[in-house]
């Protein structure tokens, strides 16, 4: 028996046993989770499996980063969505005015449903963002980045004037959060899966909040700011579900409620800070913009 060849087998397997094991491995381990507990033989095994998923992908990432390069570096739909910033806002921006739209009636809806509050201000902070978004999609869509600056001065102050009102729909939410104790309960898989996301949502936000002001377009620094408010807002119901899910009963409901009224008020706060920024910012440049056309 070659062991070499046996080794390599074990673990550099075929790309398709690879991502069949993905499933396969999650499958298992929320099975075990769920159901089963931790202690029994198929526990035993999903994890097994899920250890050796996992080392087999280690093994593949040089592979997987060579593959990747070449594939951007040769098709031609890849380079133009690595070159072309326009197109990749855009598609952002599209894809989550569909979400925001379909969420924020399905809320408000809920609240017509239920007749209370808590849904209309989930509903109406959805609806805001959904409302900036198709601002500044519906001129992204038009023009060039910087080719109406005056237009995209415009539209970023407008934003800031939406995030003043969006702050009252989270000051409502935030109010029946602490008051009235109004959480999410989700499941403890859920949960991690829901932490897992904020936080990739959180770091693309700043990332890209900071790597977008080298285009100077208002209209792309307000669609990434749009983002990284919608992803502080998330950490604040992730908050919420984590006390939920994972309260081990040593914290008492008075210091849940601090809690999540610290950290509810922190993030309006910076909200309401953000938006008077955009709107001094642009009223700024508008007056600045406006004087250089003056003077020719």
């Amino acid at each position: 028996m070659d062991l070499k060849k046996l080794g390599k087998a074990l673990l550099l397997p075929h790309i398709a046993i690879m991502i069949l094991l993905l499933p396969i491995a999650t499958a298992l381990l929320v099975f075990s989770m769920v159901f089963i507990g931790t202690e029994s033989m198929v526990a035993i095994v999903s994890y097994v499996i899920a250890a050796y998923t996992l080392t087999v992908w280690c093994f593949k990432i040089p592979y997987l980063i060579r593959f990747f390069k070449t594939f951007k570096n040769e098709n031609k739909y890849a380079r133009r969505w690595q070159e072309d910033t326009r197109l990749r806002v855009n598609v952002s921006l599209y894809g989550s005015l569909a979400w925001c739209a379909l969420y924020g009636l399905f809320q408000l809806w809920l609240g017509f449903y239920h007749h209370t509050f808590w849904f209309y201000s989930l509903g109406a902070y959805y609806i805001c963002l959904g409302v900036m978004r198709f601002l500044l999609a519906r001129h992204s869509s038009k023009y060039a980045p910087g080719e109406k600056m005056q237009t995209e001065l415009i539209k970023y102050r407008a934003c800031g004037w939406v995030f003043l009102l969006m702050n009252l729909a989270l000051t409502l939410i935030i109010f029946f959060m602490v008051y009235f104790n109004r959480t999410f309960e989700h499941h403890m898989i859920t949960a991690i899966a829901m932490a897992a996301y904020t936080f990739t949502a959180l770091t693309i936000a700043i990332i890209n909040v900071i790597k977008y002001r080298r285009y100077n377009s208002p209209v792309f620094s307000a669609s990434k700011i749009i983002s990284l408010t919608a992803a502080l807002v998330s950490m604040l119901t992730l908050e919420s579900t984590m006390l939920t899910a994972f309260g081990d009963g040593t914290m008492t409901a008075t210091d849940q409620k601090w809690m999540l009224g610290a950290t509810g008020g922190a993030i309006s706060v910076l909200i309401v800070a953000t938006a008077i920024y955009m709107i001094v910012v642009g009223t700024k440049k508008l007056k600045e913009l406006k004087t250089e056309v003056e003077n020719g």
